[in-house]
């Protein structure tokens, strides 16, 4: 059964429309100011915490919106990648030992930011023998001692296939366990060298296997040069390994050295993949040029 009858032909009509758009952004991308300054307190909170955030740390272009939200999706671990990854600004290099303090920390920032609903995410740490899995155990049964009640979703690298990690994360008990596949099985070699298409698949798989309470969430980015073939078929892929709710955005390159955009996908096109997901079984789909993996977590995650 297919899923997508006249969407090759619509999308092809849409590429033809964006030649002149390649080279710069189109509209559509072009944020505003903020209706109000960022905060000076949370930065400075996180400053003084010495917490990082991925929203920082990999030039998210919500971060303002979030900020002036007072939420933040927080970034464990240090913030030096062992990866290569050629879409993202992360710095990548030597990382330092884990700070034993940092789960409290976390903790603290949740209670002093008065959240209900939090997202933790990490640095690949492959220097680590369980890839950092302890740490984000111990990050989770921190948040849920300081405020019990608050929802807690993780955003995990692959653990290089190590079940016995993922093991230890799920018996923490998070809510929801993003990993995002972030690109098609063709471009994972110039994407993301140093990870493996199956290997993220299987990782989701194990998640609703091991632990089918826990939600399953993974995302992707468009404009990379994926063909919409190619696309549908990694969608196909979540679903196989158990995956029902999912983020689809815009990659935009982050800085110079990383992999230039190959197409501005348009918001009509997002929409298609969106109303396309949900044929096929996702359960909740969130799809758009500015869409991130922890962008409104939260009212994506109350609507399971």
């Amino acid at each position: 059964m297919r899923y997508l009858p006249n969407i090759f032909e619509d999308i092809n009509a849409m590429k033809t429309r964006q030649i002149e758009t390649i080279a710069r952004k189109p509209l559509w991308l072009r944020r505003g100011i903020p209706a109000a300054p960022v905060h000076p307190r949370l930065r400075s909170f996180l400053d003084d915490g010495r917490l990082h955030t991925v929203c920082r740390e990999a030039r998210c272009p919500n971060r303002e919106e979030c900020f002036a939200q007072g939420t933040a999706t927080f970034l464990i671990l240090g913030n030096s990648c062992t990866r290569r990854c050629r879409f993202c600004a992360v710095h990548q290099g030597e990382p330092r030992p884990p700070d034993p303090d940092e789960p409290c920390r976390v903790a603290e920032a949740a209670v002093r930011m008065s959240l209900d609903y939090v997202v933790v995410t990490s640095v690949t740490r492959d220097d680590l023998h369980d890839g950092g899995a302890g740490a984000f155990a111990e990050t989770i049964r921190a948040i849920r001692v300081r405020r019990p009640g608050i929802r807690v979703e993780i955003l995990i690298p692959d653990f290089r296939g190590d079940e016995d990690a993922l093991q230890i994360v799920l018996a923490a008990r998070p809510d929801v366990i993003n990993h995002n596949l972030e690109t098609v099985n063709r471009l994972y070699p110039e994407v993301r060298p140093g990870a493996v298409y199956t290997r993220s698949l299987e990782l989701l798989g194990r998640v609703g296997r091991c632990a089918p309470d826990v939600a399953a969430k993974s995302g992707l980015m468009l404009g990379l040069g994926e063909r919409p073939e190619e696309l549908e078929a990694a969608l196909k892929d979540l679903l196989v390994n158990g995956c029902r709710i999912l983020t689809l955005g815009q990659y935009l390159q982050p800085r110079k050295g990383c992999l230039p955009v190959s197409r501005f996908v348009p918001p009509e096109e997002f929409d298609t993949w969106r109303r396309t997901a949900l044929t096929m079984g996702f359960h909740r789909v969130v799809a758009g040029p500015l869409v991130r993996s922890s962008y409104h977590a939260e009212a994506l995650d109350a609507q399971r």
